[in-house]
């Protein structure tokens, strides 16, 4: 679970791992969103992120989702809690939305 504090404006992130055919696919050109809501609730606010670099993480087929979130940020500001975070990656045809973890705001 990640962390970070209400007053901080930081990127929240998410590992991302995409086949095509059974074959490792960089998804860093796709339009990529993240939403954060109470554990167990929907999406409904979307909030556009990028990519953190075009290549995968160092020994992996993984890239690295993230959005600038907190105070002075054009995403989310939130308050002291507990959040399920979602990603949601837009592609043609596909448009996948997934959680992907937590994140705990003190």
């Amino acid at each position: 679970m990640q962390g970070i504090d209400r007053d901080s404006r930081q990127y929240v992130q998410a590992m991302v791992d995409v086949t095509v055919a059974g074959q490792p696919y960089n998804p860093t050109a796709d339009v990529v969103e993240f939403a954060f809501t109470a554990i167990g609730a929907r999406p409904t606010t979307w909030f556009t992120g990028g990519w953190d670099g075009i290549d995968p993480i160092p020994g992996s087929n993984s890239y690295r989702a993230q959005v600038l979130a907190g105070p002075g940020s054009n995403g989310p500001v939130l308050a002291a809690g507990r959040y399920a975070v979602w990603l949601r990656i837009t592609d043609n045809p596909e448009q996948p939305v997934m959680n992907v973890g937590q994140l705990a705001v003190t």
